[in-house]
């Protein structure tokens, strides 16, 4: 049987307090989801399983997370968080670790001001753990940050990481320099390492979103990562910024309807059970 699976999506509820990047007038974003939510969706896609991701930089964010999928067998895994600048968060990353639904982490590097805020000294312990404790990491970035995530995935190698939302291409503000710059470093990260990538969060990078605007950059990733190597993920709720659930779905098909049925296994569910090890 080959289950379908969603690498990506979220749950929160604003009224945590601790959702820092929300802007709480947006009403599409700040408002409660959660698993009665998605389920419709999830019925509609014929999606079995999801990936539970992190949305707020705390601890207790990871916790909350890791009690609705403890209630919810749609939710294979969660993705959380710990503070990589404090070393006693180690406590909290082999406490979480023993949990059966805890899967990695993952670090919110695309809102730190600092581009190489990830090489610095002082919080190489936590990648380190990582490894330790045989969890992913999740690499959320820009494409001015690819030149240091090939560094970053080079020196620990043994590390699984996936890329979230192809790197976030500036596809709204598309232009050769841009997109070869943001293909080149794609194209570096495959050849280079072992890293995975997220077929995901491109109808929101896209500002009116369409096949024919989002065609080079899913035709370069299956080029660069193959099937094998690309899973695909909503990003609900935020994609309904550009889209609904159903439409993504349906445009992600479309992009990879040429693929072998066997190829199209991989991307909406196999890759994702091999990389988190559902």
């Amino acid at each position: 049987m080959n289950v379908k699976i969603d690498s990506h999506q979220h749950f929160w509820n604003p009224r945590r307090g601790d959702y820092d990047w929300m802007p709480m007038d947006n009403e599409i974003l700040a408002r409660v989801y959660g698993p009665r939510d998605l389920e419709p969706h999830l019925l509609a896609t014929a999606i079995d399983q999801t990936v539970l991701v992190q949305a707020a930089a705390t601890v207790e964010e990871t916790e909350y997370m890791l009690g609705i999928a403890d209630a919810s067998p749609r939710i294979a895994g969660v993705v959380g968080w710990i503070d990589f600048e404090n070393q006693e968060h180690a406590y909290h990353l082999r406490r979480l670790a023993k949990h059966p639904k805890f899967l990695g982490v993952r670090p919110m590097i695309q809102d730190i001001p600092d581009t190489d805020w990830m090489l610095r000294e002082d919080i190489q312990w936590a990648y380190e753990l990582i490894i330790e404790c045989d969890l992913t990491f999740d690499a959320l970035g820009f494409p001015q940050h690819l030149a240091n995530f090939l560094t970053l995935f080079t020196r620990y190698s043994d590390m699984r990481f996936v890329i979230d939302h192809c790197m976030k291409p500036q596809i709204r503000n598309h232009s050769e320099d841009s997109f070869t710059h943001w293909a080149d470093g794609m194209s570096r990260l495959a050849d280079q390492t072992t890293a995975y990538c997220k077929y995901s969060g491109l109808v929101t990078e896209s500002d009116g979103w369409s096949l024919e605007r989002m065609r080079p950059y899913v035709e370069h990733l299956l080029k660069v990562f193959g099937s094998d190597r690309l899973m695909w993920g909503s990003d609900w709720p935020v994609c309904r910024l550009e889209a609904s659930y159903d439409a993504w779905h349906s445009a992600a098909r479309a992009l990879t309807a040429d693929l072998s049925k066997a190829a199209q296994d991989r991307i909406f569910g196999g890759t994702a059970k091999e990389f988190y090890r559902l």
